[in-house]
């Protein structure tokens, strides 16, 4: 013999207010976690500020010691006309008679752009009776500024 369990329409009831969420309940749910992403959201803008920053004087570094390679082998720094590429591909002896020397490439890759799809400035001779000056612009791409706008350069701090 079969054997039905019948359900009173109360027990029903009491079942579909328990099934789950309400239309407010999941827009509040929602709301919450659009709160929290766009917080979570300004503060890390700050902080890619600070590492394009940390970037640009790494890679001011890395050509710095790059720089002092190619001296090393070729008897002096890449003229102004050559610039910062000169550590990657070899100038021609009719530009440079001590390029004979270059033992390069001097990086790993081609110099790419600063940070802010800028291109480093390469002085010869540098400022401050520095032999050499590379300097990124900063995000305004403009000489001087503050924050995010400062000039990052190899004579500064």
């Amino acid at each position: 013999m079969e054997c039905r369990k019948t359900v009173g329409h109360g027990h029903l009831r009491k079942l579909r207010d328990e099934g789950g969420w309400t239309f407010i309940e999941t827009l509040i749910v929602i709301g919450i976690i659009l709160i929290l992403t766009a917080t979570v959201g300004f503060m890390a803008f700050r902080y890619l500020d600070k590492a394009k920053t940390v970037g640009a004087r790494s890679q001011i570094e890395a050509f710095s010691l790059a720089l002092e390679t190619y001296r090393l082998d070729c008897g002096s720094y890449p003229d102004q006309e050559q610039g910062l590429a000169a550590l990657w591909k070899a100038p021609s002896r009719a530009a440079d008679p001590e390029a004979g020397g270059w033992r390069g490439p001097y990086l790993a890759k081609p110099v790419p752009a600063d940070p802010w799809g800028g291109m480093y400035e390469y002085r010869v001779p540098g400022p401050e009776g520095l032999p050499f000056g590379i300097r990124s612009l900063g995000a305004d791409g403009k000489e001087g500024g503050e924050g995010k706008d400062e000039d990052i350069a190899s004579w500064e701090n």
